[in-house]
């Protein structure tokens, strides 16, 4: 965990843990957050892990259902299929401005992640995961738009329990070598400078992802209609 002194209050600590936590899946949908179990390994008293509960809620990571009764917010198709719509729209649009904008350093970095890359299934799990979101990361960075970046982050924070998902069906043990692939095509064409051709092959790349297979078994799963 990073250390505590980037933290301004036992509240931020407990909030940035409890976070990481449930986006990495350590505390899975539908787990019950024992309060004074966590406050006790957190080192700390009980009021600032509930500062921090209130604000896992506002974000939609825990479900308050009484004062006592906490859980981790279970994942459905409609949440699902939120983040996926925003981020077909800013993806691409953070590829279309790192094609115009994107420095030497910034093709050096995504030049070293792209060939840090893993197939992104189940066999390589949480490492094809990380070395996944630093590619992207790079990528989006390069779009040197500090609102978007703010965003994307936090898109890519919320979504990554659903690419989690995604590796758990039967699509997770595939070789996704069309990914692969498409990682390199993107930085080529950023270095480019190919504005329009790098949004349009970010896009597609997204539409093809392990979420949208998560969105589709949730929506059969809960019976949901997409006509």
């Amino acid at each position: 965990m990073t250390g505590t002194n980037l933290f301004v209050s036992k509240s931020d600590l407990a909030y940035a843990e409890l976070r990481d936590q449930i986006l990495s899946g350590t505390l899975s949908a539908g787990t019950r957050l024992a309060q004074y179990d966590l406050a006790a390994s957190l080192g700390m008293s009980i009021t600032p892990l509930r500062e921090a509960i209130r604000r896992l809620s506002s974000e939609g990571l825990v479900t308050v259902e009484t004062h006592r009764d906490v859980r981790v917010s279970v994942m459905n198709s409609q949440e699902a299929r939120q983040l996926f719509e925003v981020r077909l729209s800013l993806d691409p649009t953070a590829a279309e401005l790192a094609a115009r904008r994107r420095t030497d350093e910034d093709i050096a970095t995504m030049r070293a992640t792209v060939g840090n890359l893993l197939p992104v299934t189940r066999q390589w799990g949480e490492e094809g995961l990380t070395a996944h979101r630093a590619f992207h990361q790079a990528l989006y960075r390069a779009s040197h738009n500090d609102v978007l970046i703010r965003l994307l982050d936090d898109l890519w924070d919320k979504s990554d329990r659903y690419r989690r998902l995604g590796l758990d069906l039967p699509p997770g043990d595939e070789p996704r070598t069309r990914d692969l692939q498409e990682h390199h095509q993107l930085v080529d064409l950023v270095e480019a400078g190919r504005a329009d051709d790098a949004a349009r092959l970010m896009r597609d790349h997204i539409t093809h992802s392990l979420t949208a297979t998560a969105i589709s078994a949730l929506e059969d799963r809960e019976g949901v209609s997409t006509t």
